[in-house]
């Protein structure tokens, strides 16, 4: 059976799960999405819109949603394209219609509420094969067919096979890794460091400054990601590089777009309950954990974030020159 004659579910009707389906429709493979959100699932189908995130774009009359469990039992690939903390859970809840020979391919940045890379956990709660797939992708570019990559991480050389397969003949490009934890890390860091770029930009329009501290952050970031167990050849792949220049340069970034807010002295406690805050729980979970072992000084860009986040009437004028004190 070829991967187009295959069912590919996508866990999530939200932005990159419906831009990810309409792509795979658009290039014959059969595709289902499943959500919880029964209007959504009916304007999938009836109108071919998915109004809430891409209400100018007409979806492929063959991309089809669900709200039914029973509907995915048959499925060999599935999508995971939901909000990280809900991904264990969610799988969990699903576990008696997934097959048990499916591959369930992670996409969500950020820890589980268990304070661990989402794939891990997975790993050890399912008996599906469990991969992860990230890359600098925005949903409204990949949902017109713009060239898109992304890192695929998994353990099984035959998991990347079947994934190329699929994405074959599509806009998207990967590459691959059996670093799965590395590649896991790097989509929670680079949200962490684009927040310290938006804060640098926030005070200086100076190219000179902001490669500056790009290039700090690039490798504070890689040390960060070795201090907890990845591979330093992950860094220089699409799921490291790219996603942290995309989220750390472009508008688009919720968490440059946080770390502009804060560099201009917006940050307050109603506008983090709008925002996504993946990057400052994420931030914390990194702190305490090196805080254990005392080494958190050895990363001043991250150990100045923390302050940010958690030090009453932090004095955000000052942060530039203090992760730059502390580099040297």
């Amino acid at each position: 059976m070829t991967a187009y004659q295959q069912l590919v579910v996508i866990a999530g009707a939200g932005a990159i799960g419906t831009a990810l389906g309409q792509v795979l429709a658009e290039a014959g493979a059969h595709v289902l999405l499943h959500t919880v959100e029964e209007d959504v699932a009916q304007n999938i189908n009836l109108n071919h819109s998915n109004s809430k995130y891409f209400p100018a774009i007409r979806l492929h009359p063959e991309l089809k949603a669900t709200i039914n469990a029973e509907d995915i039992r048959e499925a060999s690939i599935v999508f995971l394209a939901v909000p990280s903390t809900a991904v264990v859970s969610y799988v969990s809840s699903l576990q008696p219609f997934l097959n048990e020979n499916a591959i369930l391919v992670n996409m969500a940045k950020g820890f589980s509420p268990e304070r661990r890379t989402i794939a891990e956990e997975l790993i050890e709660i399912v008996p599906q094969k469990v991969a992860t797939l990230k890359g600098p992708s925005f949903a409204r570019e990949l949902i017109n067919y713009v060239p898109t990559s992304f890192t695929i991480g998994s353990a099984s050389s035959s998991v990347k096979d079947q994934l190329y397969e699929l994405f074959e003949g599509t806009c998207i490009y990967t590459d691959f890794t059996k670093d799965v934890r590395g590649v896991e890390l790097l989509s929670i860091l680079k949200n962490i460091y684009a927040i310290a770029a938006g804060i640098v930009d926030a005070h200086f329009d100076s190219p000179n400054l902001r490669f500056l501290v790009l290039t700090r952050a690039f490798y504070e970031m890689r040390a960060v990601m070795l201090h907890f167990g990845g591979r330093k050849t992950t860094m220089f792949r699409y799921c490291g590089y790219g996603d942290f220049g995309l989220t750390a340069l472009n508008d688009l970034s919720r968490n440059r777009t946080l770390g502009l807010l804060i560099g201009k002295g917006f940050f307050t406690d109603n506008i983090s309950q709008k925002v996504v805050l993946e990057g400052k729980i994420a931030a914390n979970i990194f702190c305490e954990e090196l805080m254990t072992h005392r080494d958190l000084e050895n990363f001043p860009i991250l150990h100045e974030l923390y302050k940010v986040f958690n030090v009453p009437n932090y004095d955000v004028r000052g942060f530039v020159d203090k992760i730059l004190q502390n580099s040297r």
